[in-house]
């Protein structure tokens, strides 16, 4: 019967943590939801307002994602990934709405000649060297 659990909460390399300052009415209201039990905890409601506006607005979304060109969900940039376009002479444009992340081992040397633009709508997951190697890349 174990093996059946499915977790319902992201793990905590699945989501970055944000702070929002809300209305003492508008707290109380999420709290009195809570207690009726429509959601488990404040957090819960609030994941379930985003969603529910991140839906709402799904057509737009996917037609500003196509337009803008960025990729969807999760994207690592290995250290062989920069090296090849290093070599090949092309320079990188990284466009990611979700996750992008640059592998560990990857140096601020080969970041910046591997690398033209940084644009994320999400998170981006790089040491802490190649970030600011690449700060004035970022869009």
């Amino acid at each position: 019967m174990a093996g059946k659990v499915q977790d319902l909460r992201p793990r905590t390399g699945d989501s970055e943590k944000i702070t929002i300052n809300l209305g003492y009415v508008d707290l109380g209201h999420i709290d009195l939801l809570v207690q009726d039990g429509f959601y488990s905890n404040r957090t819960d409601f609030i994941r379930t307002a985003i969603r529910n506006q991140v839906e709402r607005h799904a057509e737009s979304a996917r037609q500003s994602v196509a337009r803008q060109g960025f990729d969807l969900g999760l994207r690592h940039y290995s250290r062989a990934d920069l090296e090849a376009a290093r070599d090949s002479g092309r320079r990188l444009e990284i466009r990611v709405l979700g996750l992008a992340s640059i592998a560990a081992d990857v140096t601020p040397e080969l970041a910046r000649a591997a690398i033209a633009s940084v644009s994320v709508l999400g998170s981006l997951q790089a040491s802490a060297a190649v970030k600011a190697a690449l700060a004035d890349r970022m869009r």
